[in-house]
């Protein structure tokens, strides 16, 4: 009877090896070792996995160790989002101040908006002619110059009211003119291969200066004022701006005409006419036109959850859910269907969106805010990634400023449309509603383009063609 009760007692517990089961040896000491020997090789191998696995999940910085210019305009970048988030809390404040009015600080977005359109389209013509790094410098320069005046302005004892339009229309302008340059640049600073890894990391860099950012500025218009807050985005606009400067050139590489009407129709016609460009742009105005609920914000936490003082983790969910996205997003490298990603990334956002307007609690509307953030990244991350593998470069900076304006314009109507909603019936028929919508106008949408489902970057014609001319380039 020894023999059966001892193997019983050293059978291996389910799921573990063979190895770690008793060998039906009757004497149980040596196969007691045994089984424990094999125990702990099987849990370092579980873990060693799960390692794995987590790694796999990290971002990828290797375009940070791998290019110098990507280095320059990561950090760029950052300093550059966080003087500007911190002026972007600060202007609508100082224009209620100076007002007490509303309508006076939605004006501003107005009077930025014909800017925005216009030096969008031109500095994408830009973009394609002139020498990138002179765009970025020239116009780095002009907004420093414009945002001392800003700041001039405000330490003065009577701010003028006209000259924050005015300063706001041009500030507009140059960054509507720069920021075709600034895009239509990654793919020419980092290998084919790593665009997706360098999207990534951009963004990441982005979405830390954007939540640290309004924070940083509330707490200057607290203790030190208005002027303050524009004095932290001259440094940030000054040190991004040298940091341009020590890039090398970078003229066009085809030889290309001056900016013109007839350029601009160009690269119109040309995103027209490639259904995955215009997947990425038509799903992207779609989502922010039916479900962009921030305009809301302020009557969820007072009106529906009487927490005025959570308004500020209102704002902040969607950038904290962005981050978290943005920092595991090693895994995107290995997705080749990108406007699959693309699309069920946006149906997400959509139903995180549709779930918010539905929670009985204030916390669990954030965690809703939090998911809709983590889905808008991943599709923002996979439609920049389409278009810095695919577009050629003579034509990188045009279409970069057609997608400026398609992700600018979508968030604009679709806070008309919440306010708009919300007024003829209520806050939360507003935000579910504009879910819903989102999702089955995101579904007609890759349904009517449905090669864009379809995309494979391994296999797309313009893809292909990019990364064999890139490679002869290197080579």
């Amino acid at each position: 009877m020894l023999g059966p009760v001892t193997r019983k007692r050293c059978i291996a517990p389910t799921g573990l090896p063979q190895s770690a089961q008793h060998s039906g040896a009757w004497d149980p000491l040596p196969s007691r070792i045994r089984y424990h020997q094999s125990l702990a090789v099987w849990h370092h191998r579980e873990v060693r996995n799960l390692r794995e696995r987590l790694a796999r999940l990290r971002v990828d910085v290797s375009p940070l160790r791998d290019s110098r210019d990507f280095r320059l305009l990561f950090w760029a970048g950052t300093v550059f989002y966080l003087g500007g988030m911190v002026s972007y809390v600060a202007l609508p404040y100082q224009l209620y101040q100076l007002t007490g009015s509303n309508f006076a600080v939605g004006a501003l977005g107005i009077v930025e908006l014909v800017p925005l359109v216009v030096f969008g389209l031109y500095g994408g013509a830009l973009a394609d002619h002139a020498d990138r790094r002179l765009m970025l410098v020239v116009t780095g320069a002009a907004q420093v110059l414009l945002t001392v005046t800003l700041m001039a302005n405000a330490f003065l004892t009577a701010p003028r009211i006209w000259v924050i339009y005015v300063l706001g229309a041009l500030l507009a302008a140059a960054g509507s003119l720069q920021r075709p340059s600034r895009e239509a640049l990654l793919p020419r600073v980092v290998r084919h291969d790593q665009i997706t890894s360098a999207v990534a990391v951009s963004s990441l860099g982005r979405e830390v200066s954007m939540l640290a950012g309004p924070a940083l500025g509330g707490v200057l218009l607290q203790w030190v004022g208005v002027g303050w807050c524009f004095a932290i985005d001259v440094i940030g606009l000054t040190a991004a701006t040298l940091l341009f400067l020590a890039l090398k050139p970078y003229p066009a590489t085809d030889r290309s005409n001056p900016p013109s009407l007839s350029g601009i129709a160009e690269g119109l016609r040309y995103a027209i006419g490639r259904k995955d460009l215009l997947g990425t742009y038509v799903i992207d105005i779609v989502a922010m036109l039916m479900a962009m609920p921030i305009v809301l914000f302020p009557a969820l936490a007072t009106q529906i959850f009487h927490a005025p003082a959570m308004l500020g983790l209102l704002y902040s969910a969607e950038g904290v859910g962005a981050l978290i996205a943005t920092a595991t997003s090693g895994w995107t490298s290995r997705v080749h269907h990108h406007g699959r990603a693309i699309v069920i990334a946006a149906s997400a956002w959509g139903a995180s969106i549709a779930l918010a307007g539905l929670m009985p609690s204030l916390w669990l509307v954030l965690v809703c805010l939090m998911a809709a953030g983590a889905a808008d990244m991943v599709s923002g991350l996979f439609r920049s990634v389409i278009w810095n593998q695919t577009i050629p470069d003579s034509m990188r900076g045009r279409l970069a400023g057609i997608e400026m304006l398609s992700y600018s314009l979508g968030p604009l109507g679709g806070q008309a449309r919440a306010g708009l909603v919300a007024d003829r019936w209520s806050v939360r028929a507003s935000i579910t509603s504009g879910g819903i919508l989102c999702v089955a106008g995101v579904a007609l949408t890759a349904s009517w383009l449905h090669g864009f489902w379809a995309y494979d970057e391994r296999t797309d014609e313009h893809a292909v063609r990019q990364r064999r001319l890139r490679a002869e380039r290197a080579g």
